[in-house]
């Protein structure tokens, strides 16, 4: 296989201790203007949201992401929305782990520690509202401070941690195996580029919406906008005319953002083909074609850790738990860029490191 470079990303231990990880892109043309623009973020020092960079990992925990989300809430119920010359916005909500998990013996097919999907789809109700999408940004986010923009911001990013950290909580107490667990690397202000509908979009489809071990994919998700697979996972089979979301869209715009799997696969396992199969009824019931490439439906593939490399093993019950000690980024190395990332998003000062960048 043909790479465009190998990047490498040097983890950090408590004690400061390194683990390299050697990530080989893929030669393709996505992953060329992917690549370009991760080099332009690194020479920019742009600021690597550590906040929200390890899905399923149990690092923060489900009372920490509550009390997290009640702050932000908090935060921009008193904000003074009136002095801005705009209607307040109130959210009439609260978050608790009882409130988010259902009770009752966990298990496949038994009800406890399920997450209550109309708490997370209300919270990123809420961010809608507060942020608009990527073409039309609320007047709530343009006239708000950087401190309650950044409560803003966090109501998405917790909103998903919140969602991974049950997923994968109760599938340790039953199904360890499964656990899912991600590696998202989203840098502030990151610049976008347009995705080429007569290029890019091959990336895309249905046969993409598995996620392997190693694997790479474009952040095209971090769009203001939610995917037709993300709404239909959160949503089950609600028609589309009556979402909770109003950020339904296709994927137009990518960034230098990106996402590690680091969950064996799912592809070819029943239970995965059977929620895929699910989706397509889901997508043709709402007079959608699960083949049309311009729904941008699934996880481009941009590039592929070299597990060898990296971990000396493919065991990904090794390599997760490697990864478990190993919870910070200090440095990203490409062929023509080197950017360090010297914090943790436990610093006393973190927050107001990120209100000080937003813009």
């Amino acid at each position: 296989m043909k790479i465009l470079d190998q990047i490498t990303i040097s983890l950090r231990n408590k004690i400061g201790e390194l683990h390299n990880v050697y990530i080989d892109v893929v030669d393709n043309p996505l992953s060329e203007k992917w690549l370009t623009s991760l080099n332009q973020v690194l020479k920019n020092n742009l600021h690597l949201e550590k906040n929200y960079h390890w899905m399923g990992f149990n690092e923060r925990n489900l009372e920490y992401i509550c009390n997290e989300i009640n702050d932000c809430i908090l935060q921009i119920n008193c904000f003074d929305w009136q002095s801005r010359g705009i209607t307040p916005y109130y959210i009439n909500d609260s978050f608790a782990p009882e409130l988010v998990v259902t009770s009752g013996e966990i298990g496949e097919y038994k009800p406890g520690y399920k997450l209550v999907h109309d708490k997370t789809n209300w919270l990123h109700r809420y961010f809608e509202d507060l942020q608009g999408h990527s073409k039309n940004i609320s007047s709530y986010y343009r006239l708000a401070d950087t401190r309650i923009k950044l409560c803003i911001r966090k109501l998405n990013l917790l909103c998903h941690e919140l969602e991974s950290f049950v997923l994968s909580e109760r599938k340790r107490q039953y199904a360890p195996e499964w656990a899912q667990y991600n590696q998202l690397f989203c840098f502030l202000n990151a610049p976008r580029f347009k995705l080429d509908p007569k290029k890019d979009y091959d990336l895309f489809g249905v046969n993409t919406l598995h996620r392997s071990l190693g694997e790479v994919y474009i952040g095209v998700n971090k769009a203001v906008s939610k995917t037709h697979w993300e709404v239909f996972k959160d949503e089950g089979d609600t028609k589309i005319d009556e979402l909770v979301t109003t950020a339904l869209h296709p994927q137009i715009e990518a960034s230098a953002d990106f996402d590690i799997s680091w969950s064996q696969s799912s592809r070819g396992h029943p239970w995965h083909q059977q929620e895929v199969n699910n989706f397509k009824n889901w997508l043709l019931t709402n007079g959608l074609d699960p083949n049309d490439p311009n729904l941008t439906i699934g996880n481009p593939l941009i590039a592929q850790v070299n597990l060898e490399k990296s971990f000396k093993t493919c065991d990904y019950g090794l390599i997760q738990h490697t990864l478990s000690q190993n919870l910070d980024v200090y440095k990203i190395v490409t062929n023509v860029a080197t950017n360090y990332f010297d914090y943790r998003w436990d610093d006393k000062n973190y927050n107001e490191t990120q209100i000080s960048l937003l813009v």
